[in-house]
């Protein structure tokens, strides 16, 4: 049976798409069966992984919608033991059609139970925000990791994100656990960057993850060429942070 994780912050630029596709193509080295479902209009986790957005005819919006199976919306990537569930801009017009949906926050986690047992990990790649679509992926995720910048304002939000997790947990899914903290954009030059690392510590202390992903340059080229930072610079910090990542999350469930 396959564990569903949602990576969520309603902050953008905290690097949720870059761990989604890296930590997929991470697992998926480490012989890991993957599946990515791309739950941002956006679609850059798509296109990060080498699929034509313009081209996407069946992806999450159809997924939603319950009109196509899960089984259908399924695309191979480049990427070793990682399949895709795309998305494409049309998705964002879901917010406003699944309204009047009876169980509408269940709808991901309904269509997800069809493929569940074919993957060792589903990952959810979440929009920025904490509209209908992110609460369908908490709902239908067994965890939830959190990306956050070791920036100046990376806690600003969390508090509504994690009030967000904590209402999904009483309503509608007390199955749901935080995964982790990640802090992500790490630049050990930086007085704040430390400053930030040791802030979520105090405050989350067993919460974080052990890894910290750095500030690379190669992990922002990598998507430009629709790569995985694995398949890109194997070798480069980026690639070892993420591997190290995917790591500390199956050494958790071995």
């Amino acid at each position: 049976m396959g564990k569903i994780i949602a990576i969520a912050n309603q902050k953008g630029g905290v690097g949720k798409t870059t761990t989604t596709i890296n930590l997929a193509a991470s697992l998926g080295v480490l012989e890991k069966k993957v599946l990515l479902i791309d739950a941002d209009p956006q679609a850059n986790a798509s296109s990060g992984l080498g699929i034509n957005v313009e081209d996407v005819e069946i992806g999450t919006y159809q997924l939603l919608e319950h009109t196509t199976s899960a089984l259908d919306a399924i695309v191979p990537t480049n990427s070793p033991n990682v399949d895709i569930i795309p998305a494409h801009i049309d998705l964002v017009a879901v917010e406003i059609e699944l309204v009047d949906k009876d169980d509408r926050e269940y709808m991901l986690k309904k269509t997800l139970a069809t493929v569940k047992d074919q993957y060792d990990y589903i990952l959810i790649d979440c929009a920025p925000s904490l509209g209908l679509i992110t609460l369908n992926a908490l709902v239908a995720a067994d965890s939830v990791i959190i990306p956050i910048q070791c920036e100046y304002f990376a806690l600003e939000g969390l508090g509504k994100l994690l009030s967000t997790i904590k209402s999904v947990q009483n309503i509608h899914n007390p199955e749901l656990e935080i995964e982790g903290l990640l802090l992500t954009m790490y630049d050990s030059r930086l007085r704040l960057s430390n400053q930030v690392v040791d802030e979520v510590k105090k405050h989350f202390q067993g919460m974080v993850f052990e890894t910290i992903i750095q500030r690379n340059i190669k992990l922002g080229e990598a998507p430009s060429f629709g790569e995985s930072i694995i398949s890109f610079d194997a070798t480069s910090k980026g690639a070892i942070n993420y591997i190290n990542l995917a790591e500390e999350i199956l050494k958790k469930y071995s």
